[in-house]
């Protein structure tokens, strides 16, 4: 009976290990494949840009695959850069698992979640090579395999938050730092036996400050540090209040910061912004300078579009729901999705809400004639954090604040919508009349003009 040679047999496993990758990062994307038939494959793997920027190139073990976005996204600097991390890393198992000597010596390789690996590639500035010996990019992932211990641990019955920073290059930005203590440890899952660990940095305020080979150096203010390494720097990519300091901490040099949150989010900085998140089980590239200026040329005021996706960041970040719609021509649509009492944009009187008792309409009135972008932030956050919809116009000024907003017919709203759930309905139907950014309890957002353009 014949059998296939082990590197076709394994070849033909990995194929599979990259296609799955693929469609699980990249849900938006069609996976089309192009046979071509090879008698043998070295494993070398390549995926490139084409002429197309909603296609990428696979080519691997014999088969040539388009990987394909709609025309309304096409894909970003991040997420082709992000699917060369993913071959990358499944080519260097490949090669390291049909290499006896290779497997012995990069036994790591193979431990842990390959989705780590993926992200340490990602973030890592220099390619992928096993036979090097334990590159960056897994000092990377087995710090992330450190928080991963601690997202399933408690403290005294409380959820653990911690944080790393890596650092990129061998000298300190924020100043001369002592030389590297004797008995130094490795940033590993074996320091987490130490029962205090885990109360040494909270990773909001203090990290834990690590070698750009993985060990351990000190405990820093993530606030002070970044200010002595890049204060004046700009952002790369709005970022949520509590994290700007993360974000700033890695703006240059290759620095990457680790966080995990109270809510169990493992948070990924990396080039001035959060690149990557881990929730719900997997890993999401966000993307957030891109999805930003989609969001910011649908709005067309880039004030208005910068106050509102920073305050969603905020309540996503917080786990608290929110529904913000800009309405392209108020005058005409807003009697179509917001009841009279309702509205901040005419009077009480017009509203006919004059009740002996106050009312929740009575309180609005100290809203009338605002615009969101003068409003401080904490202000704005906890008005979107009512039951409802924040609504303005173009240039900003509030229609409505907490409204329940109605829902016109639409052939589009009739099967699937209401599956999704009320907030999502209303953010269907109101994305008629102009763009809506949904924030969900479990701390995604959700763009919609029309239909869904994007998702955090």
């Amino acid at each position: 009976m014949s059998s296939l040679p082990p590197a076709l047999a394994v070849g033909a496993l990995y194929d599979t290990f990259l296609q799955n990758a693929l469609q699980q990062f990249f849900s938006r994307a069609t996976f089309e494949s192009e046979p071509i038939l090879s008698a043998s494959s070295d494993g070398r793997l390549s995926i490139e840009p084409s002429d197309d920027p909603c296609a990428l190139i696979v080519r691997w073990f014999g088969t040539r695959y388009i990987l394909r976005v709609p025309e309304r996204r096409p894909f970003t600097e991040q997420e082709t850069r992000f699917a060369k991390a993913i071959g990358s890393v499944l080519a260097a198992r490949y090669r390291a698992i049909l290499n006896p000597r290779m497997m012995v010596d990069r036994g790591e390789l193979f431990r842990g979640a390959i989705e780590d690996r993926y992200v340490g590639a990602f973030l890592d500035n220099s390619s992928y090579e096993v036979s090097k010996g334990e590159p960056r990019a897994d000092r990377i992932a087995s710090a992330i395999e450190v928080l991963r211990v601690a997202a399933l641990s408690s403290y005294e019955n409380r959820p653990i938050s911690t944080g790393v920073l890596l650092l990129g290059t061998d000298e300190d930005p924020a100043g001369p730092r002592p030389p590297r203590p004797p008995g130094a440890h490795y940033y590993t899952q074996a320091l987490t036996g130490v029962k205090s660990f885990f109360r040494l940095v909270d990773g909001l305020r203090t990290l834990f400050l690590l070698s750009r080979d993985g060990m351990l150096l000190d405990i820093i203010d993530v606030r002070q540090w970044a200010a002595r390494a890049f204060g004046g720097r700009a952002l790369t990519a709005p970022c949520s209040a509590p994290y700007l300091a993360h974000a700033l901490a890695t703006a240059d040099d290759g620095h990457v910061c680790l966080v995990l949150s109270p809510s169990h989010e493992i948070k990924v900085f990396a080039r001035g912004a959060q690149v990557l998140a881990y929730r719900h089980a997997h890993w999401a590239l966000l993307d957030l300078q891109r999805k930003y200026e989609v969001w910011a040329e649908a709005v067309g005021n880039a004030d208005l579009a910068r106050c509102l996706y920073r305050t969603a960041l905020d309540l996503a970040d917080a786990r608290q729901g929110a529904l913000f719609v800009v309405l392209r021509e108020p005058a005409d649509t807003v009697s179509y999705i917001i009841s009279l009492p309702d509205r901040l944009d005419i009077g009480l009187t017009e509203a006919g809400n004059l009740a002996a008792a106050p009312t929740r309409r009575d309180l609005l009135y100290l809203l009338t004639g605002r615009t969101v972008t003068e409003l401080e932030p904490s202000v704005l956050a906890a008005l979107a954090s009512l039951d409802g919809a924040t609504v303005t116009d173009p240039h900003g000024n509030l229609i409505a604040v907490g409204a329940i907003l109605r829902h016109p017919y639409t052939e589009s709203l009739r099967d699937d919508a209401i599956v999704e759930g009320a907030r999502t309905t209303a953010a269907m139907s109101a994305s008629q009349f102009g763009p809506v950014l949904k924030v969900s309890e479990d701390g995604g957002i959700a763009f919609f003009d029309g239909q869904k353009v994007w998702e955090i």
